[in-house]
């Protein structure tokens, strides 16, 4: 039996097996895998950025704030680290303490939608359309979240 998940899953199922080099092995072992997951290469319709879990977490706030949906967001085994799909591309360009791109050449372990695995869970589950997240928007998230304890401490060194 074919697992079918929420609605959109069938179709963000397709798009992230589009990338695989074999698209239907994908998808049949990855619907078949009892561990839900597939090796899937980055660079050709996503990137990733890879950041801390206490600061992807936080832009991940700041993010729904800003916009209705973001793009995937994968979270791995302890939420250790997030990683946020972004346009191909960006990985290339991106500079960024402690944050990591996943472009041209990487290979990212995916849970199949809808699926917890050992590995890797979503936090945001594709929607089968190829939203991702915008990397100038992230940025933004990043640095308000990153910027958000140091907003509320007092100033000045003590209380009024």
């Amino acid at each position: 039996m074919t697992p079918t998940g929420a609605p959109g899953t069938k179709a963000a199922v397709e798009w992230l097996a589009s990338v695989a080099p074999d698209p239907d092995a994908c998808r049949w072992e990855w619907e078949r895998n009892p561990h839900g997951i597939a090796l899937l290469p980055a660079g050709l319709r996503w990137d990733v950025l890879i950041l801390p879990g206490a600061l992807g977490l936080a832009a991940l706030g700041v993010l729904a704030r800003l916009v209705d949906r973001p793009g995937p967001v994968l979270a791995d085994f302890g939420d250790a680290r997030i990683g946020f799909f972004v346009p191909p591309g960006t990985a290339a360009g991106w500079l960024g303490t402690g944050v990591r791109g996943a472009g041209p050449g990487s290979w990212i372990t995916v849970p199949y939608p809808g699926r917890v695995s050992a590995a890797a869970r979503w936090l945001v589950a594709p929607d089968g359309l190829g939203t991702l997240t915008d990397a100038a928007l992230l940025e933004l998230a990043m640095h308000e979240a990153a910027g958000g304890p140091a907003r509320t401490a007092p100033r000045g060194g003590g209380a009024s």
